[in-house]
């Protein structure tokens, strides 16, 4: 059941949504250049421009939309846009009996009242512009080889404004029955095959060619004279010219003289008054040098008596001051001194005694020194000293960069050589001590070891002193 009754629903809504969409469109729309015609519908009753009643079966929409009902009413486009006419008429006689052949173009297209639109509509609906450009052709088409009967071909060919009126005014009389206008006509082509056209413009083209030389000799003539005219205008005007430019300059030269003159005098008076200016200005100036260096010679007396006040005081300072300071830092210092000597007595006996005190305390410490030391004491003594006294001789050889041993073949050669010599400078020690000090080595150590003894037995009397 629920089944059925869903799909009754989609049914339903499916058709509605069909019928939604045909008649949306059957909505027609048409431009502002065209005219709906729906027919089908009721019948209406109209009232036609002569006064009398007419029912119709459609009605006309100008641009914009209308509904159609489907299947009842139908609804067709009229154009309304203008569309051209083209017009070749066959040789037609003309007034004259001169047969003669126009080309020309017009411009239609259909009315806008609603009188004409129901004319077009029921004459032309479906035709389209084909339709109605070939019922326009004719009808003009009818109406050309009708005014060309009816004026020459002088006249058609001078005055073709005139006869494209009269093919409009023919012509618009049928189109009121068809719903039409014709908006402009005009001639774009005249021909003839017995060379009428042609005979008739040759008195015209040789009248214009005698005309053309008439005016071109008159021109020629004109030209001459005017030329004549002009020449000798042209000589009087040089003449006169001539006579300005010699008077100009006469008289330019002549005020350029008084000119001239003019300025001479203010020259003059210039230089003159010149003169006068720098004779006053150069006296101005040497009464002013005269000031400035009377000035200055009062500044320099003014800046020398500165400078001695200057040097006086700076005398005073460098001189006096210091003078009289220094005389009395000596009297004070000889103040002090007097003082400083008097104290310095009692001080220096005192400093004396003391340092007699210390020297001989030092003496006699270094006697008791001196008794202690041994021969073996001695000896050790003599023994650190060597390898000093060693140095000091082999110290300059180290400052040789390269040694050269010549050897006479005895004795040892090389290293030992130099070792050799140097304990050899050694060995001379003894001897070098007995030339300084003027007693011998051996004695210095036996001096030692007799000193010893006494030192053992008697230190109290030593000690004494």
């Amino acid at each position: 059941m629920a089944v059925e009754t869903f799909l009754t629903v989609g049914i339903v809504a499916a058709v509605v949504a069909a019928l939604i969409v045909a008649f949306a469109k059957q909505y027609r729309k048409v431009g502002p250049n065209e005219v709906l015609i729906v027919s089908g519908g009721l019948k209406r009753t109209i009232v036609e421009p002569d006064g009398t009643k007419k029912k119709i079966g459609y009605r006309t929409h100008i641009g914009g939309g209308t509904f159609v009902l489907p299947l009842i009413e139908r609804a067709e486009v009229l154009p309304l846009e203008v569309f051209t006419v083209e017009v070749k008429t066959s040789e037609v006689l003309s007034s004259q009996g001169i047969p003669i052949a126009i080309e020309g173009t017009s411009q239609v297209r259909v009315k806008t009242d609603d009188y004409s639109i129901r004319l077009a509509a029921e004459l032309f609906l479906g035709k389209g512009i084909e339709g109605m450009r070939e019922i326009a052709h004719q009808i003009i088409e009818g109406h050309v080889r009708a005014a060309i009967g009816t004026m020459t071909v002088e006249q058609i060919y001078r005055k073709r404004k005139d006869f494209g009126d009269v093919v409009e005014k023919a012509v618009q009389q049928d189109f009121d029955r068809l719903g039409l206008s014709i908006i402009s006509f005009s001639i774009t082509d005249i021909s003839d095959s017995q060379g009428y056209l042609e005979a008739l413009g040759r008195p015209q083209i040789a009248k214009a060619k005698h005309d053309a030389e008439v005016a071109e000799a008159e021109s020629a003539k004109e030209a001459a004279i005017k030329a004549a005219i002009a020449r000798k205008e042209g000589d009087i005007a040089k003449l006169q010219a001539e006579t300005e430019v010699a008077e100009a300059t006469r008289d330019y030269e002549a005020r350029r003289a008084q000119y001239q003159a003019a300025v001479n005098q203010e020259r003059a008076r210039a230089d003159a008054a010149y003169e006068l200016e720098r004779q006053r200005l150069s006296q101005q100036i040497k009464k002013e040098e005269a000031e400035a260096l009377l000035i200055a010679k009062q500044k320099a007396v003014e800046i020398e008596e500165m400078e001695i006040k200057r040097k006086e005081k700076e005398l005073e300072a460098t001189v006096r001051k210091p003078a009289e300071a220094e005389s009395f830092r000596h009297e004070m210092q000889a103040k002090g001194r007097a003082v400083a000597k008097k104290l310095e007595g009692s001080a220096e006996v005192e400093i004396l005694k003391a340092r007699g005190v210390a020297e001989a305390e030092a003496m006699k410490k270094k006697a008791e020194s001196w008794r202690q030391y041994n021969q073996a004491a001695v000896y050790q003594m003599f023994i650190d000293v060597l390898p000093s006294i060693a140095k000091a001789i082999a110290e300059p050889l180290s400052k040789v960069e390269k040694i050269v041993i010549v050897g006479s073949g005895e004795g040892p050669l090389g290293a030992s050589k130099i070792t050799g010599e140097i304990a050899r400078i050694m060995a001379q020690l003894p001897t070098i001590v007995e030339s300084l000090g003027g007693k011998e080595l051996k004695n210095l150590l036996s001096l030692g070891r007799s000193e010893e003894s006494p030192e053992q037995d008697q230190p109290e009397s030593r000690s004494e002193e």
